[in-house]
């Protein structure tokens, strides 16, 4: 299993009107496509104004059929209209699961669906 950890530093005040977009528009089509939400968070200390989302997937094969997905989705090309211009940079990081986690991280997983 694979964890995507994608970073955005937003510009400073922005968190707010951000995540009111993301809770509005950008949530339901993020869930429609991809499998699985890990987290969703920001900061409250150290470098503030970051969102930071994880999503769990079962191959690399699985996120680049579901981002697609999603990308060529019109809401979803809707939402970005509304946030990139709150965003000043983005990271992105793929997290591969340790051999003792996967089980662990397939049962947390479940248990939301």
């Amino acid at each position: 299993m694979f964890v995507e950890e994608r970073m955005y530093r937003l510009k400073i005040g922005a968190v707010p009107e951000y995540m009111k977009h993301y809770q509005e528009h950008g949530m339901a089509v993020q869930l429609r496509h991809l499998p699985h939400m890990v987290g969703y968070y920001f900061t409250e200390i150290g470098g503030l104004n970051t969102v930071v989302h994880m999503w769990a997937y079962e191959s690399l094969d699985q996120r680049d059929k579901c981002r697609a997905a999603m990308q060529a989705d019109p809401d979803w090309k809707a939402y970005l209209a509304k946030t990139r211009p709150l965003t000043e940079t983005q990271e992105n990081r793929i997290l591969k699961c340790a051999p003792f986690f996967v089980e662990r991280l397939k049962k947390m997983l479940a248990a939301v669906k």
